[in-house]
């Protein structure tokens, strides 16, 4: 029995660092192909480029409007990544610290929440999006991005306020905070593991988001990175620019990449302390 749980942790490692060194060759493939011309690309796709054409990523960024969809992505992303936390620490820290009459009611609607794909809510939100005049407008898709998100956050930083000792409110009372000083001076400080982790991946999966791009947002100039490379894609059935393409997705997969390597032990001590119960 001993036997057979070491061989299959030993066949789990084995196929994560093979699928890891897989995802990792296929990245710097993509890196080394953005950098040939065309030419070279079509004549040996695995061969290193003669001469770096870093002018790919400039074209790619000017000539196929990538430059202002990554603006675009930019002020939707970061706009929504810092609404859910002003939004979403409150309540958590509500739900996880104070009992009132319907908390648990109200902390397993968050976690239902989490299980209805916003796939099946498109054409509800349509209609009330137009109703309300955010359709084809980025102000619209924060909204949402925000409130489809709020769901996953609130869970991620409930789970990490419940671990915080009662004591440092009993200490905060004593020297005559109310509840809302004990929480923006004490525990948003201490929270901080929580925060980092809940930007973290909701910059992750909304700087990727696609379908509610595409779906509300209709004016080119107002396209979002997922969006642009999208479009990107259909056209290299006319142009045959390849490496402008991989270009692309070098700029679309760099930033998330960047972010999750600088900021990683902080998205781990978020998570395992959160999930520490009491």
């Amino acid at each position: 029995m001993v036997k057979r749980i070491f061989s299959m942790k030993t066949l789990s490692r084995i196929g994560l660092y093979l699928w890891c060194a897989f995802s990792l060759f296929v990245f710097c493939w993509i890196i080394m192909s953005s950098l040939k011309t065309n030419r070279e690309f079509f004549t040996n796709m695995w061969g290193l480029a003669s001469k770096q054409q870093f002018g790919n990523y400039i074209k790619v960024l000017k000539n196929y409007h990538l430059g202002r969809n990554f603006f675009n992505s930019l002020i939707v992303v970061l706009s929504s990544v810092f609404l859910l936390l002003v939004v979403c620490s409150p309540a958590a820290y509500v739900l996880s610290r104070i009992r009132f009459k319907g908390s648990t009611f109200l902390s397993r609607m968050f976690i239902l929440g989490m299980g209805v794909p916003y796939q099946l809510l498109l054409v509800p939100l349509f209609f009330m999006m137009a109703a309300i005049h955010m359709i084809n407008t980025l102000s619209g898709l924060v909204l949402l991005y925000v409130a489809l998100s709020i769901q996953f956050t609130v869970f991620i930083m409930q789970g990490f306020f419940k671990t915080l000792p009662h004591e440092l409110e009993e200490a905060a009372m004593i020297d005559g905070c109310n509840p809302i000083e004990t929480f923006f001076r004490i525990m948003l400080p201490l929270g901080r593991p929580a925060l980092v982790t809940a930007g973290i991946f909701n910059f992750i999966f909304l700087w990727n988001e696609f379908l509610l791009a595409l779906t509300f947002v209709s004016n080119t100039a107002k396209f979002t990175l997922s969006v642009g490379i999208y479009g990107l894609q259909g056209s290299m059935q006319y142009t045959g620019d390849w490496v402008a393409l991989f270009s692309g997705f070098v700029v679309v997969a760099l930033p998330t990449l960047v972010v999750f390597m600088v900021m990683s032990r902080r998205v781990i001590e978020g998570l395992t302390m959160g999930a520490v119960k009491e």
